[in-house]
């Protein structure tokens, strides 16, 4: 991917607030410069909080959207761990079929303040990146079906453009089937 300025392109001529200056957006986007990526970053005129509204906002279709979803997964010996999942937001992510793959016991869609916690965002904004620490990712691979894909930049009024081997790269991350 060419890297691109990284700006603010409201999708309406409505005056927005800049959301660079937003402490999570700042965060994600200091955390893309590290990986040396300057995303075109899009201010979404309304929050986003699901894959159909991000996607109807972009003019793209939901499988478009990688969804940042955080889960709970819980060890044989009974520990739990956060793990975020890229996942396509043209289809469901099937617990049993990632917690096996991961070599957990179980795989449980996380309440929004352990959310909260482990990422530093709400739901609607999590972002691949800019957590306060890193975490274990998996990334949907039929993501890698599209030129580009958009994720939340740390505000559900924020998204940025990036590529499936870019996600990879950035997060760490494994690629999977997760549906």
């Amino acid at each position: 991917m060419t890297p691109e300025p990284v700006g603010v392109a409201p999708q309406d001529p409505t005056p927005q607030r800049d959301l660079t200056a937003h402490r999570r957006v700042a965060a994600v986007l200091e955390s893309l410069a590290l990986h040396h990526v300057r995303p075109e970053l899009r201010q979404l005129p309304g929050a986003v909080r699901t894959a159909r509204a991000a996607a109807d906002a972009l003019g793209v279709t939901p499988a478009e959207i990688a969804n940042s979803l955080v889960f709970v997964a819980t060890a044989e010996d009974g520990t739990t761990a956060p793990v975020l999942v890229l996942a396509s937001g043209g289809h469901r992510v099937d617990t049993a079929k990632v917690a096996g793959l991961l070599g957990v016991t179980s795989l449980e869609q996380a309440d929004p303040d352990f959310v909260r916690e482990h990422t530093g965002m709400a739901i609607g904004g999590v972002a691949p990146v800019g957590h306060p620490t890193r975490l274990r990712t998996v990334v949907d691979a039929s993501l890698g079906r599209y030129d580009r894909v958009w994720a939340a930049a740390g505000h559900s009024h924020a998204v940025f453009a990036t590529t499936y081997d870019e996600l990879i790269r950035i997060t760490g991350g494994q690629a999977m089937d997760v549906a």
